[in-house]
């Protein structure tokens, strides 16, 4: 993915990446310090950067972390590395977050995710929190050669266009399905009710079109149900019954599961497919998509959030 115009520079990256155990089969980072946001100043150096690490044997991981950066963790660490990766794997959404820590110069607060609960994520969109973040631009700092990452992490691209699509008319012009994707992990978000900039989604894609547009151009030039005017920035859907089958059929299981039990009725006990085929031919399938993402999104921000109090009580 090529990026351009990063606040950070890679020599940045790599100072903090080094102060971590080198054991990561990915790590980026995102957000505001990363990427120009509107609203925000254009000065980078005061902006926190947010990192994640996805790592396979997370005891092992928090272990060796927790040797060197023994003051990065709230009080948790006097609990052990196995405890720390039981509340990591265990609760929330599979993320265990150490916040306001001071690296190199910089204020910084990183995810740990094992790699494992990340893939079903990127494939299933059991909560969409780091799948969720992995829909936007984000820097790639390490990823080790696992096939089934790469492929899951292309997958939940393809899943992310699928599902905004849905939501969107038959014609439609590159920002607002951009606006749609980016918004995909916020649907239900308490976070976005109450604290959060209601604006926050579109000050994320506005300055970063282009860096969207790198995200998500090949899979849109592929995608024989897209009609892609890429000079115009302009796009038209197939949005017959038969099309919007085929897209609700390719949606994440989980989303599936969920908008499954937003329509079947008491007692009806509908397979899934039977309620997508339904669904397909309702002038309301989009709300029902976008209610069934909220049903995803909704339990497992409050619960990471909940989480976060103890993790980040340093």
């Amino acid at each position: 993915m090529a990026l351009q115009e990063l606040r950070s520079s890679a020599v940045t990256f790599r100072r903090i990446l080094a102060h971590f155990p080198e054991e990561l089969s990915l790590a980026f980072a995102y957000g505001s310090g990363v990427f120009r946001q509107a609203g925000r100043g254009a000065d980078a150096q005061d902006a926190m950067l947010d990192f994640v690490f996805t790592v396979d044997d997370p005891v092992d991981w928090h272990s060796r972390n927790l040797k060197k950066n023994w003051n990065h963790y709230s009080f948790l660490k006097v609990l052990g590395p196995k405890l720390i990766s039981t509340i990591q794997n265990d609760y929330g959404a599979g993320v265990y977050y150490n916040t306001l820590i001071m690296c190199d110069g910089r204020l910084i607060k990183y995810g740990v995710i094992s790699t494992r609960l990340l893939v079903k994520d990127l494939l299933n969109w059991n909560s969409l929190y780091i799948a969720g973040r992995l829909q936007k631009p984000v820097k790639i700092l390490a990823m080790n050669e696992n096939v089934i990452l790469r492929s899951a992490l292309d997958r939940n691209l393809t899943s992310a266009v699928t599902a905004a699509f849905l939501m969107l008319p038959e014609s439609f012009s590159e920002e607002e399905l951009f606006l749609e994707i980016a918004g995909l992990s916020y649907a239900g978000d308490f976070r976005m009710v109450i604290g959060e900039d209601k604006t926050k989604v579109l000050n994320i894609v506005k300055p970063n079109v282009a860096h969207f547009r790198e995200l998500y151009g090949s899979i849109l030039q592929e995608n024989p149900q897209v009609v892609y005017k890429a000079q115009q920035g302009r796009l038209e859907i197939d949005k017959s019954p038969e099309g919007q089958f085929t897209q609700l059929m390719t949606l994440p299981k989980t989303l599936q599961q969920r908008i499954n039990k937003i329509m079947d009725p008491p007692g009806k006990n509908r397979d899934v497919e039977e309620t997508l085929f339904q669904l397909a031919h309702d002038p309301d399938c989009g709300e029902v998509v976008r209610l069934g993402l909220a049903a995803i999104v909704r339990p497992s921000s409050m619960k990471q959030s909940t989480k976060g109090i103890f993790t980040a009580d340093r």
